[in-house]
């Protein structure tokens, strides 16, 4: 089974994101922030992770930083950030950290697919 997480603050970027991947052939899990989404990563052990930078109680920053570090398992999936941050220092500290890729937002499936194809992953 193929498993997307999507970590945003915005319910609203998370339910059209859903409906991406579900299109995509995805089972879709959520989360609201980084805490929740480590929870989250525990049990359902997503092969790809689409996550916002900005973000409270944790941001997407603090997150990878934590699941590709710490986390049993936080080196396999990749992780796409899904930003609206476009200071190329903080995409490269976000590469750095442990994503795989970045997506500006608003984006839209086709762009979506594009990463994922890149990533030899579609």
């Amino acid at each position: 089974m193929k498993i997307c997480m999507v970590v945003d603050d915005s319910k609203i970027v998370r339910k059209v994101t859903r409906r991406m991947m579900e299109s995509l052939g995805y089972t879709v899990c959520e989360a609201e922030h980084g805490q929740q989404a480590l929870e989250v990563f525990t049990q359902q052990q997503p092969s790809i992770i689409l996550l916002d930078w900005h973000m409270p109680v944790m941001d997407g920053l603090a997150f990878i930083k934590q699941l590709r570090g710490s986390v049993e398992g936080g080196d396999k999936p990749t992780v796409i950030f899904c930003t609206t941050e476009t200071e190329i220092q903080n995409i490269q500290e976000a590469i750095v950290a442990g994503a795989n890729e970045y997506v500006m937002k608003p984006f839209d499936e086709e762009i979506l697919k594009g990463k994922l194809a890149q990533l030899g992953i579609l």
